[in-house]
């Protein structure tokens, strides 16, 4: 399962009313070898409660990939 899906599951058992140690325990039962850490739930639930509801990637400052093409190098 990848990031994205992982981030829709934590939504909806923050929708659900679920706290971070049950979302927790349930990802571990369900996917014991790709669950995400215990900082990673709790830190998409900050979000979640701030009201950022978007399971997407935000926006990163730095060079974007485009400036390196194989001209450059």
């Amino acid at each position: 399962m990848d990031r994205k899906e992982f981030r829709m599951l934590i939504k909806c058992c923050f929708l659900k009313g679920k706290n971070t140690l049950e979302a927790k325990t349930w990802l571990d039962a369900e996917f014991p070898d790709t669950a995400p850490g215990k900082s990673t739930i709790k830190g998409w639930y900050a979000k979640f409660r701030r009201g950022e509801m978007s399971t997407e990637d935000g926006k990163r400052s730095g060079r974007s990939k485009d400036v390196v093409t194989d001209e450059n190098i």
